[in-house]
């Protein structure tokens, strides 16, 4: 069985063939809260460095990011945290 964490990645590094990328499963920090389901894999955290974000404002990133998983975002995901830079950028 594949987890959320595992199609988030697969999904990414096929968008962006990102230099570094950490998708957290952060749903435990969520548990009571809107959006929050039994099992978990509702509250993400990506951290992604691609060339593909060079000379994107962080609006046009986050919403490559968010095209990239509109499968994901519409079927269990609730909140998805993005941190999207360029090679280079701190």
């Amino acid at each position: 069985m594949t987890t959320m964490a595992d199609r988030i990645t697969h999904k990414l590094d096929a968008a962006f063939a990102p230099q570094s990328l950490q998708v957290i499963d952060e749903s435990h920090q969520h548990h009571g809260h809107g959006g929050w389901r039994e099992g978990g894999e509702t509250h993400f955290r990506v951290n992604i460095v691609s060339e593909a974000f060079l000379g994107k404002s962080r609006l046009e990133r986050h919403r490559l990011v968010n095209a990239a998983l509109a499968e994901e975002l519409a079927e269990r995901v609730h909140a998805l945290a993005i941190a999207a830079k360029a090679p280079g950028e701190g």
